[in-house]
């Protein structure tokens, strides 16, 4: 990786400390040249979030020599005509799929989504300078047990129909509670969106997104499956990604696989007191496939209002 000490310079910027690191990533405070704090993103030497722990001590502090409990790495998956293959992506392919994301933050802007502000490079390799968002991660909050707004999905559902309308940013597509940020003032920011790389591959995160769907779907299932764990303290869904995930479900074992990996246990079977409307509203997000952005900000809608 880009070895980043505090009070190094990267171009303009200065080093402040450590931030996170994620499945391709690691992200640092800096500062600009007029004191103003920015958030720097860099690439590892390898990317691939399933095998990041290994050899990594898993402690309550964040560095780039271990993982913290508070970060679940997204994946690089690739689909191939045997199904989906998880894997390693060497630098080269890191350094790429900053590149492509890079071309896709830029120049799209909006209260939900972080805003990236300057592209610079480091030993030839590409560094991406987002603004600084103060806050915590809902993933924090959750295991904090503060209290959870069903208001932050409904700002995320409005942010994302708001950007796919203007045509730059279409979907998320890993959407989990480490790249959501809520801010002292209650506002919440989307972070690391997932990318299309080369030869097939996605990044997400598989328990968010389990059928890699890359469109607005693959961000209903994530929120659905947020609201599942908030409800219940669990994931509904285990063994990640589906084997047919990215394929066309036209065949009868196809139908009856994917029939038996959405089956998971209701939430009122695991926390009595989860509310009916807001079960179906789970059920929708992550089973009906027509159920999209427009359908469940309504249902959020309309459950704020009875609540």
């Amino acid at each position: 990786m880009i070895k980043l000490q505090t009070g190094s310079q990267i171009g303009s910027y200065k080093i402040q400390r450590f931030i996170a690191r994620g499945g391709f990533a690691f992200t640092y405070l800096a500062e600009d040249k007029d004191g103003r704090k920015v958030c720097l993103k860099v690439g590892d030497v390898a990317g691939g979030g399933r095998y990041v722990t290994r050899g990594l001590e898993i402690t309550t502090e964040r560095s780039e020599d271990w993982l913290s409990p508070d970060e679940t790495p997204a994946e690089a998956i690739f689909q191939t005509r045997d199904g989906v293959r998880i894997d390693f992506l060497d630098l080269h392919e890191v350094d790429e799929l900053l590149r492509r994301e890079g071309t896709l933050m830029e120049g799209t802007e909006h209260a939900n989504i972080v805003r990236l502000r300057d592209w610079t490079e480091h030993d030839g390799r590409p560094v991406l300078v987002y603004d600084y968002v103060q806050g915590k991660t809902l993933r924090e909050k959750i295991r904090a047990l503060e209290g959870i707004r069903l208001n932050w999905f409904l700002s995320i559902v409005r942010g994302l129909q708001k950007l796919k309308g203007e045509g730059r940013f279409t979907y998320h597509g890993d959407l989990k509670p480490e790249n959501i940020i809520v801010k002292p003032s209650g506002s919440v920011v989307m972070i690391d969106p997932a990318l299309r790389g080369m030869q097939g591959v996605i990044t997400t995160t598989p328990h968010y997104n389990p059928l890699l769907l890359q469109d607005t779907k693959a961000d209903v299932t994530g929120i659905g499956v947020m609201l599942y764990e908030i409800l219940t303290g669990t994931l509904p869904f285990d063994d990640v990604p589906w084997q047919y995930a990215g394929s066309e479900v036209g065949g009868e074992v196809e139908r009856l696989s994917l029939s038996y990996f959405l089956s998971y246990p209701p939430p009122t079977e695991l926390n009595p007191n989860t509310p009916e409307a807001l079960e179906r509203i789970v059920y929708k997000c992550l089973i009906v496939p027509e159920y999209d952005l427009e359908e469940l900000e309504e249902d959020l809608v309309n459950f704020l209002r009875k609540g």
